[in-house]
C-alpha cells in the first residue's frame, strides 16, 4: 500500500544533508561545550557557529538567540520569564488570543492561577486578530503580548509588525510564536518591533528537540531554568550540540531555498484543492470549505471541512488508505475534543465537526495529491453510502 504524508505543520521529515551534520557530531569525540578543554573548546565552536548562521538568517545579533530543547520551552520560556520580569515593574496583565498553540494558552493559564491577569482575544472567521481590540485591551499594568505570527491548525497569519507597533507605544513587551511561518517567511528581526519570538528545528525539515528563543537586547526576561551558566545565563544545561549542529544545517538549507520552497508549496496546496474538488464532484455532492484566511495565510496548510463527514471517521479512513493528515494540532491528535482554533473561528457545527488539516512539504509532489485525492473520493462516497 502507497503511503502519503500530508502533515508537515506536525513534524517534517529531516533532510539528508542535516542528518549527516549531525551525525558526524554524534559519532566524534565525546565533547560538553563548557569544558575548557580542546574537546570542549571543539564543541563549543560548533554551538558558536550555528548561533552565527541562524543569528545571520533571522537578522539579528548571535548573542540574541538562546537554544531551547524545542517551540514549547521557547514558547514557555518567553512569556514566563517575560511575565516574571515585568511583574517586577508592576505590570501584570497579559494579553493573547484564543487561537494561540496550547503552548501558549496554557501558559497563561498556569500564569493567571499564579495570579496573573490574562485577556484572551477572540479572533475573526478567519483566524485574525482584530487590530483595534488588541489596542483597547492594554491596560496601565498590560506587561505582556503573545500573538502567533502562522496558525498551526489553518495557517493564517497574523498582523505582527502591526501588532508590535501598538506594543511598543505602549511600552508592552510582544512576544510572536513564529514555530510555524520560519519556514517561509524571511525575518529581519533587527527591523521588526518583537522583543521575543519562538523558533523550532522540526518545522523546517531538521531534528527534533531543538528549537530557539530570540531574546532582543535589552528585553526584560527572568529565566526559567537554573543550573549552569550556559546561554550566557538565560537557559542552564548542557547544549544539544548535534541537535543545534542539524538545526543550522536546516536553517542554511531553508534560507537558500526559501522562495523556491514558497513557490513549490504554495503550488502544491492550490493543486490538492483543485484535484480534491473535482475528484469529490461526483461523491454524492460532497460540499468542502477551506478555513482559514484566503489571504494571509501560510503556503502549505489546508484545513478542510468535508460537510456531513465527521472528522474522527473522516481520518481513520485515510490513515487506513495510508494518507496521514491531521485534525489540527499534533499535540491534541487521538483525543475526541474539537479544535479550539476552529471554535474560536465561530464556525458552524458542521464545518467545526468535519475538519481535516492537510500540509504539505518536502517529499510531496503533484503526482501523489492527485492518487491521494482519488482515494479520498472513494472514501468519502464510501463512507456516504453507508451513512
Amino acid at each position: 500500500m502507497k503511503k502519503y504524508y500530508f502533515d508537515h505543520a506536525a513534524t517534517t521529515p529531516m533532510h539528508p544533508d542535516v542528518a549527516a551534520a549531525m551525525l558526524e557530531v554524534m559519532t566524534g569525540p565525546a565533547s560538553n561545550p563548557s569544558s575548557m578543554h580542546a574537546f570542549g573548546r571543539e564543541a563549543k565552536q560548533k554551538v558558536n557557529k550555528a548561533r552565527d548562521l541562524i543569528a545571520a538568517a533571522l537578522g539579528c545579533k548571535p548573542s540574541e538567540l538562546i537554544f531551547t530543547s524545542g517551540g514549547t520551552e521557547s514558547d514557555n520560556a518567553a512569556i514566563i520569564g517575560a511575565a516574571a520580569a515585568m511583574k517586577k515593574q508592576g505590570k501584570t496583565h497579559i494579553i493573547t488570543s484564543s487561537a494561540e498553540h496550547h503552548a501558549v494558552i496554557h501558559t497563561c493559564e498556569a500564569l493567571a492561577e499564579a495570579g496573573y491577569e490574562v485577556t484572551y482575544l477572540p479572533v475573526d472567521h478567519t483566524g485574525r486578530v482584530s487590530i483595534e481590540e488588541l489596542a483597547a485591551a492594554i491596560k496601565p499594568h498590560t506587561g505582556l503580548i503573545s500573538i502567533m505570527h502562522g496558525n498551526n491548525e489553518v495557517g493564517t497569519l497574523q498582523p505582527i509588525e502591526e501588532i508590535g507597533g501598538i506594543a511598543r507605544a505602549n511600552g508592552v513587551l510582544f512576544h510572536v510564536d513564529a514555530v510555524q511561518s520560519f519556514g517561509t517567511i524571511p525575518y529581519r528581526l533587527s527591523e521588526l518591533p518583537v522583543d521575543l519570538m519562538s523558533f523550532s528545528a522540526h518545522k523546517i525539515n531538521g531534528p527534533q528537540g531543538v528549537g530557539a528563543l530570540y531574546l532582543a537586547n535589552g528585553t526584560p526576561f527572568e529565566p526559567i531554568a537554573h543550573g549552569g551558566s550556559q546561554e550566557r545565563k538565560r537557559r542552564a544545561g548542557t547544549e544539544n550540540v548535534a541537535g543545534i549542529t542539524g538545526f543550522a544545517k536546516a536553517v542554511e538549507i531553508c534560507v537558500n531555498n526559501r522562495e523556491n520552497k514558497k513557490l513549490s508549496l504554495s503550488k502544491l496546496r492550490t493543486e490538492w484543492l483543485d484535484k480534491l474538488k473535482a475528484a469529490l464532484s461526483g461523491a454524492n455532492g460532497t460540499e468542502i470549505v477551506v478555513n482559514g484566511n484566503a489571504e494571509h495565510r501560510l503556503p502549505n496548510i489546508a484545513n478542510i471541512s468535508f460537510i456531513g463527514i465527521d472528522t474522527e471517521t473522516m481520518l481513520m479512513n485515510l490513515d487506513m488508505a495510508g494518507i496521514a493528515a491531521s485534525s489540527g494540532s499534533a499535540c491534541t491528535s487521538g483525543s475526541l475534543e474539537r479544535s479550539h482554533v476552529l471554535k474560536a473561528m465561530n464556525l458552524s457545527e458542521e464545518r467545526l465537526n468535519s475538519a481535516v488539516r492537510f500540509s504539505f512539504g518536502l517529499g510531496n509532489t503533484v503526482e501523489e495529491l492527485e492518487d491521494a485525492a482519488r482515494t479520498i473520493a472513494t472514501i468519502v462516497e464510501r463512507i456516504r453510502t453507508n451513512q
